[in-house]
């Protein structure tokens, strides 16, 4: 029996978004649990679809016990700042600096994070624990599929497991992956091989879904590779809106030979290069994306469901972009959806004037970003609800919702969720709960870019995507780099990136 220290911190960042991530967005949560030190920590995330409460599952399962230290995640958006992380860190490193004597520890991280004064997140707290704790600990760690996994991130840990699916129905597993192997290091008393390569060009957020190819056929290769002396094997696509010297995909294997580990690492890194071609799809803007899918909805029984990629929470977006709405409008959509809209000003006017009234409001244009210009009409509240309710779909698995004061508004054939809290729409309860039934409808616009396909493509008689203006471009390419590191395509196939 083996004692596991463990914690972690999450945060997706977007450089390119317009909000930072302050102390206070890891002590709300969002979607997550919030901020959680000592006993609470597992009472808060037990049973929910988080690499955490995986790892703790089958840890316990295999005879180890936990230690809680710190955890804690916030919903993507702009940098960390220095507080935020210097707060959350301070944490957890006291935290281990006062537990009892432990074997090993355990970080649940994202991978993807930078903060106002660092470019690596998640390398800078591996590194400060194994300075903690020396050379000779065990120290494993979870990682998110978005992961932009570093060189620092790879020296530091002795073991990096990331998820395997996108959407992520897969986190609890991944943690659960973890714990076995952390107890087979235990039990070997000795730590495996390691191996990392990066893929030289950056992976479109979209096409790295893995229900689609060529993500999905990749993925199914890893467990092949665990073969003989390899026994894990990771793909991280990257996140491609995070501005910093090692954004993008890579590689990375583990085992008891080095020679096999460096061979089935660069193996994989082939096989992936050789699909680059493949990582590319077709983007809608706004009108056409509109008139595309009233054109399929008007011959179909199931809803066509278009992702307005631009705006999603779930990379950085604040969800609160108009585009898509007034592409609905204009060309008349019937028996169509849009959620979630967040704005807590139109909430609170909607709350006010009551069920069955007409309200004037002005939605979007807060954005700060180009062409996002605000639409102003009459709206019917149709329903009120305080955003209180629970998730029913594989992606936000147990997740308890707190929206605020929420609406479902109606303008001629549209009707919109809208809501105080932002948080991107992957569930179909996030439709329910304001009296709208997502399977009834003809058209589903959701502020998200893969999460949502979990529970919606087996309702969806089609998925569109459209890149209306927001801040998570759908096309690197078309972001301003200028500390990418040089030599990197920006897309599959594309410019080469020759540095600032």
């Amino acid at each position: 029996m083996a004692r596991i220290a463990i914690g972690g911190i999450q945060h997706e960042t977007n450089t390119f978004a317009p909000t930072k991530a302050g102390l206070q967005a890891f002590r709300t949560g969002g979607a997550f649990p919030p901020l959680s030190t000592g006993p609470d920590l597992l009472a808060r995330v037990k049973g929910k679809n988080l690499p955490i409460a995986g790892f703790v599952d089958r840890i316990e399962a295999l005879d180890h016990r936990v230690h809680p230290l710190t955890w804690a995640a916030a919903s993507p958006s702009n940098v960390v700042t220095r507080d935020a992380f210097e707060h959350i860190a301070a944490l957890i490193l006291d935290g281990l600096k006062a537990a009892p004597a432990y074997d090993a520890v355990y970080l649940c991280l994202h991978g993807a994070m930078v903060c106002e004064h660092l470019e690596d997140g998640e390398g800078e707290i591996l590194r400060r624990v194994r300075d903690l704790i020396g050379p000779d600990m065990a120290l494993v760690a979870s990682l998110d599929l978005h992961s932009n996994t570093t060189p620092e991130m790879i020296a530091h840990a002795d073991l990096l497991v990331a998820y395997r699916t996108y959407p992520h129905i897969d986190m609890a597993d991944t943690g659960a992956r973890t714990a076995r192997l952390l107890d087979e290091i235990l039990r070997r008393g000795r730590k495996p091989a390691k191996a990392f390569a990066q893929i030289p060009f950056l992976i479109p957020l979209n096409w790295q879904c893995t229900m689609m190819v060529p993500a999905q056929g990749l993925y199914a290769r890893l467990p092949e590779l665990e073969t003989g002396a390899v026994v894990h094997a990771s793909f991280t696509p990257g996140f491609p809106a995070a501005d910093i010297h090692h954004c993008g995909p890579s590689v990375f294997t583990y085992g008891w030979d080095q020679t096999a580990v460096d061979d089935a690492c660069a193996r994989l890194a082939a096989e992936i290069t050789g699909f680059e071609s493949a990582f590319a799809g077709k983007i809608y803007d706004p009108d056409a994306g509109v008139l595309e899918a009233m054109r399929i909805a008007a011959h179909a029984s199931r809803p066509v469901v278009i992702a307005d990629t631009q705006d999603n929470p779930g990379a950085g977006g604040d969800s609160n972009t108009a585009s898509m709405l007034r592409a609905l409008v204009e060309n008349r959509a019937e028996e169509a959806a849009l959620g979630l809209m967040i704005d807590p000003a139109a909430a609170e006017v909607a709350h006010r004037a009551g069920v069955g009234s007409d309200v004037n409001l002005t939605l979007g244009g807060h954005s700060g970003c180009d062409g996002d210009d605000p639409f102003t009409a009459q709206f019917t509240v149709e329903r009120l609800h305080d955003g209180r309710f629970d998730a029913t779909g594989p992606f936000y698995k147990g997740a308890e919702f707190n929206l605020g004061p929420s609406a479902c508004l109606k303008i001629g054939g549209t009707r919109i969720v809208l809501a105080c809290t932002k948080v991107q729409l992957a569930d179909q309860a996030m439709y329910r709960f304001v009296g709208i039934e997502p399977t009834a409808q003809k058209i589903l616009v959701n502020k998200s870019s893969v999460h949502f396909r979990a529970d919606f493509a087996p309702i969806a008689e089609q998925i569109l995507i459209c890149a209306a203006p927001g801040p998570m471009i759908a096309d690197p390419a078309n972001l301003p780099w200028r500390r990418l590191r040089p030599g990197i395509r920006l897309r599959p196939l594309g410019p080469v990136w020759r540095g600032a």
